[in-house]
C-alpha cells in the first residue's frame, strides 16, 4: 500500500484571502500563483512569487482554500512541509514562509538558507 504523500505547502486563511484579493485586480488572467526558491541574497536563497499565466507541464500544482499554486519541480524539495501566511503589524504586511526546511536566515528577513527535505516528512 502506498503512503500518503506529505504537503509540499499549504496556505493560511490569511494568506489565502491575500492571494484571491491581488489576483482579483490582475491585468490580465491569471491561473495562478507560481512560488519557487532562487540563489541570491545573503543567506543563499530567496522565495519567488509570480502570477503565471499559465501551468507548465512540469509544474506541481496545489489548490488550497481556494487559491492554486503552482511550483517549480526544482523548488519543491526546498518548500516541501511549508506554511505560506501573510502577517500585518503596525509598520509592515507581507507574506511569511513558515519553512522545516529553512536553517537560517539574514538580518533583513529577504534571504535564507534552505536544505532540500528528504521527503519523508509527515503532515
Amino acid at each position: 500500500m502506498a503512503s500518503a504523500r506529505p504537503a509540499i505547502m499549504r496556505l493560511t486563511e490569511a494568506a489565502a484571502a491575500r492571494i484571491q484579493e491581488l489576483m482579483s485586480k490582475a491585468d490580465r488572467p491569471v491561473a495562478g500563483l507560481r512560488v519557487g526558491v532562487k540563489n541570491g541574497g545573503c543567506a543563499g536563497m530567496a522565495y519567488t512569487m509570480e502570477y503565471a499565466q499559465q501551468a507548465n507541464p512540469s509544474d506541481e500544482v496545489i489548490e488550497d482554500k481556494g487559491v492554486r499554486i503552482l511550483i517549480d519541480p526544482k523548488a519543491v524539495l526546498f518548500l516541501l512541509g511549508t506554511e505560506m501566511d501573510y502577517k500585518t503589524d503596525k509598520l509592515s504586511s507581507q507574506f511569511v514562509f513558515n519553512n522545516p526546511n529553512q536553517t537560517s536566515a539574514c538580518g533583513c528577513g529577504e534571504s535564507v538558507q534552505l536544505t532540500p527535505a528528504n521527503g519523508t516528512q509527515a503532515h
